[in-house]
């Protein structure tokens, strides 16, 4: 073979892997935010694991918990459903469906005997003395099997250890909405979706001076403060509306900064603004309170004025007064 044809067959040859590694990345890709339904319930006894139907919930009994059954926003290769199932999702299409069999080593782990210990019942809270309530000993949350006088078994294996999982599902949509991303994130985070919106906002932002001099020059003046000017920038601001429901969940209390964070590297934006509202309390405030009181002339004027509102004749009163202290 000429060198010609040696260079052709490999030029053919990277064609071949381009055009296979273009398939490969056909369909729907980890990174890509889908809207999922599903559900899932353990293969040996037909216990419900989770679900978004809402039929479903109703027929299991767990509808009237406070989340909502509807199909959710995820991200694909973030872990957020078991590795089958985004396995069996990448590189599929919108509208596709399936059923996948999680082994239990994979879904929830293996049962271990050893995981089940026994212990004072003076380590649980008198109203938790119960079979089947949920506790926390030494740091490990497990929930009682068995107690009896002063003793109390308690599994610390999660409550489907050793069970298969059969998970069912539907890709319903792909969400290419940012503010819809947004929303499904958070639902993920804290269970929840607060009212948010993106905008895109000139902020003054401090930049350094670039300098003209020469090479030489700058190296002479390393040590010198560097200069500074005001520019306008565009920031792409995801903005939040912090409820008071928001505010005092748990996930948010405590890692409010990650999760800030890991939604500007997923979605692209700038920077996240929490806005927390306080409403007014609509008149039922306590009159005075803000500079009214004190006998000043404006407090005074407000008085009168309240009296008139309530038709109070205001002489009539001071001289009921009068005539009761006579």
């Amino acid at each position: 073979m000429t060198e010609e044809e040696e260079a052709e067959a490999e030029a053919q040859a990277d064609d071949v892997d381009e055009n296979e590694d273009a398939d490969e990345a056909e369909g729907l890709q980890a990174g890509d935010f889908v809207t999922l339904a599903y559900t899932a319930y353990t293969t040996e006894d037909d216990q419900l694991v989770d679900t978004t139907d809402p039929e479903v919930a109703e027929e299991e009994g767990v509808a009237d918990q406070a989340e909502e059954f509807e199909p959710r926003t995820l991200v694909l290769g973030e872990g957020h459903i078991f590795d089958e199932v985004e396995e069996a999702i990448i590189g599929g299409e919108v509208g596709d469906s399936g059923t996948v069999t999680i082994e239990a080593a994979e879904a929830f782990g293996e049962y271990d005997p050893d995981d089940v210990q026994t212990v004072s019942a003076e380590k649980i809270d008198e109203d938790d003395r119960y079979p089947g309530a949920n506790v926390q000993i030494d740091g490990k949350q497990g929930y009682i099997s068995t107690i009896v006088g002063g003793r109390a078994r308690v599994d610390f294996n999660h409550p489907l250890a050793g069970e298969d999982v059969e998970y069912e599902y539907e890709v319903v949509e792909e969400v290419d909405d940012v503010e819809q991303q947004a929303a499904g994130l958070f639902e993920m985070y804290l269970g929840m979706e607060p009212d948010l919106w993106i905008e895109t906002d000139e902020v003054e932002e401090e930049v350094p001076v670039e300098s003209d001099e020469d090479d030489e020059d700058d190296e002479d003046d390393e040590d010198a403060e560097p200069e500074f000017e005001t520019e306008v920038v565009e920031k792409e601001t995801l903005y939040l509306e912090a409820t008071p429901q928001m505010t005092m969940n748990q996930q948010w209390m405590m890692g409010k900064q990650q999760i800030g964070q890991d939604v500007i590297d997923k979605l692209g934006v700038d920077r996240v603004i929490v806005q927390e509202v306080i409403d007014g309390m609509g008149g039922m405030g306590m009159p005075g309170m803000m500079g009214g009181m004190g006998g000043g002339a404006g407090g005074e004027a407000d008085i009168e004025e309240a009296l008139e509102e309530a038709d109070v004749d205001a002489d009539e009163i001071v001289e009921e007064l009068e005539g009761a202290e006579e």
